[in-house]
């Protein structure tokens, strides 16, 4: 396992943030991997491990996940409180210009930055997310986010995960599923194994109208002039493979990898995903 620091800084409204720092070539430009609405910075240790020593590698735990705290406020939850939180981050490491990979909800973080960071934000990747939503792939997730899940062991935990999976990775296993529970889920005092998150991230999808958001067309856009890289899980239910197309279109600078056998949303060390980013790095650099 690679050798990481962790860091914490100060959100705007007073909640103590975390994150995993993987050190690197400081020529290069740090890469700040923004993780998926119930995930984590664990969920990025293959990522950074690929590429330890390469380059710094910086994986964001979202307040209210994994080592961060928990927001008072749970309507903080939500993408554009998210931004402010990584742009303190940025502020507090005296980070300038960076690239930014971020996995569903960190992809949205991503098109959102593109506003305040702009000439500071030198690349992106968006794993299996777009600037629409595909409604199969948000009614499952309302089925599940939110709802608490405690287990005895941790191979407990992996068939449950397995099982609420299965049709994502269809080829994984039970290694695999082992290692994405103890990415999900933590050990508690008193022994039990619960979700990683605070289940009141859930509240702000459950607001009428929450659907409308920020115009994320318009936030895609501000990506037009960077090096990036689209990936889409070949089975994914939340990026359609015509919004997929529809991106690679609209940004001259984009290549679009899609993972074959996945769904949302790939881990990115898949043969084609592991390929694509080499690609997308060594354009960068």
């Amino acid at each position: 396992m690679a050798a990481y620091a962790n860091i914490h800084w100060w959100s705007n409204d007073g909640i103590r943030l975390h994150a995993r720092d993987y050190p690197g070539d400081p020529t290069k430009l740090p890469l700040i991997c923004l993780p998926g609405l119930t995930r984590n910075a664990r969920d990025f240790a293959a990522f950074a491990e690929a590429r330890s020593g390469d380059r710094r590698v910086i994986a964001v735990d979202f307040r209210g996940r994994g080592e961060s705290g928990y927001a008072k406020d749970p309507m903080t939850y939500v993408p554009l409180t998210y931004v402010q939180d990584v742009e303190a981050l940025l502020i507090d490491q005296g980070i300038g210009r960076f690239v930014a990979v971020g996995t569903s909800l960190g992809g949205i973080v991503t098109m959102l930055l593109a506003g305040p960071a702009r000439g500071r934000l030198a690349g992106a990747l968006l794993n299996d997310i777009g600037p629409e939503i595909e409604s199969a792939g948000l009614h499952r997730i309302r089925g599940y986010v939110g709802k608490g899940s405690s287990c005895p062991t941790w191979l407990h935990a992996a068939r449950t995960v397995q099982e609420n999976n299965a049709d994502i990775y269809p080829e994984w296993e039970l290694d695999q599923w082992l290692g994405m529970a103890k990415r999900l889920y933590r050990l508690t005092g008193n022994g039990r194994i619960v979700l990683d998150y605070d289940l009141r991230i859930a509240e702000p999808m459950r607001v009428p109208g929450a659907e409308t958001g920020p115009d994320m067309w318009g936030a895609l856009a501000g990506l037009v002039d960077i090096p990036v890289l689209l990936v889409r899980g070949e089975g994914s239910d939340l990026l359609g493979a015509a919004t997929a197309v529809r991106m690679a279109a609209a940004l001259p600078q984009s290549d679009l990898a899609v993972v074959p056998g996945v769904g949302h949303a790939p881990m990115l060390d898949e043969p084609v995903a592991a390929a694509a980013i080499d690609r997308w790095l060594a354009r960068l650099d």
